[in-house]
């Protein structure tokens, strides 16, 4: 799209997660949207505040602990993952990943820069291996005992529990997926969007923004949330009942919108950290 420019044919940008929309955004490839219908129906937080990008999806970036690990009393919290009794029992994926740059980015977000990179530190520690291969790949390693706990999003674990492949199923079986913060006072799990706009240089604008439109409507929300495992984004919109067992949790309120604008500030403080 960028080398296209404005003879580029595309007329809907869509993409997984508020880092990824944001660099679209960063890269000229979203024009704003005025859209009241879009305004009512998707959650300020879950959209950009300019109109450039609204999430029609949401996911949960969640603890996979071993059974043997898991918390008794079902309560977890992100700072767990730097807790020094972890100590090379943690499996992540690499830091220059737009998940684990989005969660970093929130962190920092709520906790502050100190606290922030001395969580980065705390889980470089912690690590049973050198950060490798997606979020599905840290849910098996803790399946095959290789550590205790990983970080993932929540669609990854729901895929493997859903799955039909046996394999997939015993993985899903011998882990437990952990919604963190949801003690009192603590700000709720962390939400990620899968989401779109409008192309910079949509030729078929008002079809454009129609199509985005129609993605907030019941029966589109139902048909994203089913197919990839996740959450409505609409408000009152019935969660389809193959991902209901996996959605009572409580979110956090923080606008995803920070993810992008402290992405690289996240960046930074990973590679301080050592987290490759």
């Amino acid at each position: 799209m960028k080398a296209e420019g404005p003879a580029s044919p595309a007329d809907v940008v869509l993409m997984a997660d508020a880092g990824a929309l944001w660099r679209a955004e960063d890269a000229g490839l979203l024009q704003p949207t005025q859209s009241a219908v879009l305004s009512e129906r998707i959650p300020a937080n879950l959209r950009d505040p300019a109109g450039r990008w609204f999430g029609f999806a949401r996911r949960a970036r969640v603890l996979v602990f071993s059974k043997a690990a898991a918390p008794p009393d079902g309560q977890a919290a992100y700072a767990d993952l730097a807790d020094p009794r972890f100590r090379g029992r943690v499996c992540v994926r690499s830091s220059d990943n737009v998940y684990n740059l989005s969660t970093l980015a929130a962190l920092t977000e709520q906790w502050g820069r100190d606290r922030a990179s001395a969580w980065a530190r705390g889980v470089v520690a912690n690590m049973a291996r050198p950060p490798q291969g997606g979020d599905i790949d840290q849910i098996r390693a803790v399946a095959a005992g290789q550590c205790d706990v990983a970080l993932a999003n929540s669609y990854y674990w729901i895929r493997l529990a859903r799955s039909q492949n046996p394999a997939d199923k015993a993985a899903a079986d011998r882990t437990v997926m952990v919604f963190p913060e949801q003690a009192d006072g603590a700000p709720g799990a962390l939400v990620n969007i899968s989401g779109g706009g409008v192309a910079a240089n949509a030729p078929n604008r008002a079809n454009a923004v129609r199509f985005l439109e129609y993605l907030t409507s019941p029966e589109a929300q139902a048909i994203l949330a089913e197919a990839n495992n996740e959450y409505p984004a609409v408000q009152g919109a019935e969660t389809p009942q193959a991902v209901r067992p996996y959605a009572d949790f409580r979110p956090a309120a923080l606008p995803v919108a920070v993810y992008g604008r402290r992405q690289a500030e996240a960046q930074a403080l990973f590679d301080e950290a050592g987290w490759r």
